[in-house]
């Protein structure tokens, strides 16, 4: 479990994280989001103790990451997969990290097996590709065997056989019980990887719930109609608290009734529906609408051609 607490983190004037408290729960996976310049890795920094807080305190299973006496055998972190030397071979960069904590070389490569590098272990690092890097920083994050992972961006670089690879193996060790808190800019695969998420912005929470909640929150009424009788339809629709739009010949977009409604008095006036589809917003969709205020940086809006 990591536990943050009025957590806040100032560089000189500028305030990187305003008072967060938080928790991260064992057993799900919780996701980690927010714009550029949100805050996000600078705490994941206090989180391991690589930056230390202006005020507030940050846990992990207890206790503040410095005082575990085995570090490696409470938290993993992927935090700069690059962060290596690079004339190292894969297998003696995580042999050096395995001695620190007695860990032995068989669990070196079994992990060098799980993470798909055992045929490059003796490799130099510093000709790994970016994926290749991500693969070793999960290797090493996981090498103490960990009930807690903290991971930054932990799918960039690899291609889509390793991003299904990732999101498996998250899931895995969620259900094994482990704290897995993973941030990402890749909302459709937070959508699919996720059970629950911690947005921020500017420094602050802005949202702490589950995955279908937050969508949820963001969703309009809107239903989608398609039918050959679509007029017919519409007319019988149109009411004081309903909007009616035809879209396209054969399609209404229905707002202030559910698609059950549409549908009952469809089958009441035998009138033919193809199609009757409730709009659910995408987690992109609606973390675009939640964070929008929160940006750092804005693209102009766009010149017409």
């Amino acid at each position: 479990m990591i536990e943050a607490e009025d957590l806040v983190k100032n560089y000189g004037d500028n305030v990187a994280v305003d008072g967060l408290t938080f928790r991260v729960e064992p057993g799900t996976v919780t996701g980690f989001l927010g714009p550029n310049g949100a805050g996000k890795s600078t705490t994941m920094r206090m989180i391991v103790g690589l930056d230390a807080p202006t005020s507030g305190s940050v846990r992990v299973n207890g206790r503040a990451y410095r005082d575990h006496r085995a570090p490696l055998h409470e938290v993993g972190a992927l935090l700069e997969a690059r962060a290596v030397q690079n004339g190292r071979t894969a297998r003696n960069h995580l042999l050096a990290l395995a001695r620190t904590s007695g860990i032995s070389a068989r669990r070196v490569d079994q992990l060098l097996e799980l993470v798909g590098l055992s045929h490059v272990a003796s490799k130099r690092v510093g000709g790994f590709s970016l994926g290749m890097g991500q693969r070793l920083g999960i290797a090493a994050a996981l090498l103490g065997d960990p009930a807690t992972l903290i991971l930054d961006e932990p799918v960039n670089g690899l291609d889509p056989d390793g991003i299904l690879w990732i999101r498996h193996l998250l899931r895995r060790l969620a259900r094994e019980g482990r704290t897995v808190f993973v941030s990402s800019h890749l909302m459709s695969e937070m959508a699919l990887t996720a059970d629950h998420l911690i947005v921020i912005g500017r420094g602050r929470v802005i949202a702490d719930v589950s995955v279908d909640e937050f969508t949820r929150q963001a969703s309009s009424d809107l239903v989608y109609v398609r039918s050959p009788d679509a007029e017919q339809l519409r007319q019988l629709l149109v009411g004081p608290l309903v909007d009616v739009v035809a879209v396209a010949p054969g399609r209404l977009e229905v707002s202030g009734l559910t698609s059950d409604q549409i549908g009952d008095l469809a089958a009441e006036h035998l009138i033919a529906i193809h199609e009757l589809i409730p709009h659910k917003t995408s987690l992109e969709e609606a973390f675009m609408q939640l964070t929008h205020d929160s940006l750092e940086y804005q693209a102009p809006a766009a010149v017409p051609a």
